[in-house]
């Protein structure tokens, strides 16, 4: 059996360093791994992710990346479970976060790399904090088809209340379920709505 990796993704706008509610439900998450994994956090905020152009219609195949984007690349197909750490930015993710999705495009048209294959069976994760869980639901159906389209296995997202910095950690409910997040049913029956 395959021993567990986590790829922590953390699209946070803040400056590197500075932990926010998301990040902050996160790592009280990743306290509780499964027994044998190990992780890997990535800082978007922090990395040289190059503009993504949109050439599939005319060079058809991309070449492979350089820089902070090829280290994302290895990085996801190393992952055996990707955990997108994203704040609600404006009903959605952070641009950040969507410039990351976007390379899937590229990535999956370089020759002798099988991005889609490799990613077909990897747990996809979503940890957030806001204001109002209701309108975080959007950016969480977003991420679950975006996992879908290249058949990997959505996980019931983690939601915690957001705010004011420190305002997770009063979150008595979002603090207990990171404590068994990555240890709850792997998928979420037809039609049932995540934790509120």
């Amino acid at each position: 059996m395959t021993a567990r990796h986590f790829l922590f993704i953390v699209s946070s706008a803040r400056v590197p360093g500075a932990i926010g509610n998301t990040e902050w439900l996160a790592r009280e998450a990743a306290r509780h791994l499964p027994a044998g994994a190990t992780s890997t956090w990535l800082h978007l905020n922090g990395l040289e992710l190059a503009d993504f152009e949109d050439r599939r219609h005319d060079v058809g195949v991309y070449p492979m990346p350089t820089g902070d984007t090829v280290r994302l690349l290895d990085a996801t197909l190393e992952a055996t479970d990707l955990v997108f750490v994203t704040p609600l930015y404006w009903y959605s993710f952070p641009n950040r976060l969507k410039r990351y999705l976007d390379h899937w495009s590229a990535w999956m048209r370089i020759e002798g790399v099988d991005f889609k294959g490799r990613m077909q069976g990897k747990r996809v994760w979503a940890i957030t904090t806001s204001g109002n869980r209701e309108k975080t639901q959007p950016m969480f159906d977003s991420l679950k088809l975006c996992a879908e389209f290249l058949a990997m296995r959505w996980q019931p997202p983690l939601w915690g209340q957001g705010g004011a910095p420190g305002a997770v950690e009063k979150d008595a409910a979002a603090v207990a379920a990171a404590g068994n997040w990555f240890g709850a049913s792997e998928v979420l029956p037809e039609g049932a709505l995540p934790l509120k």
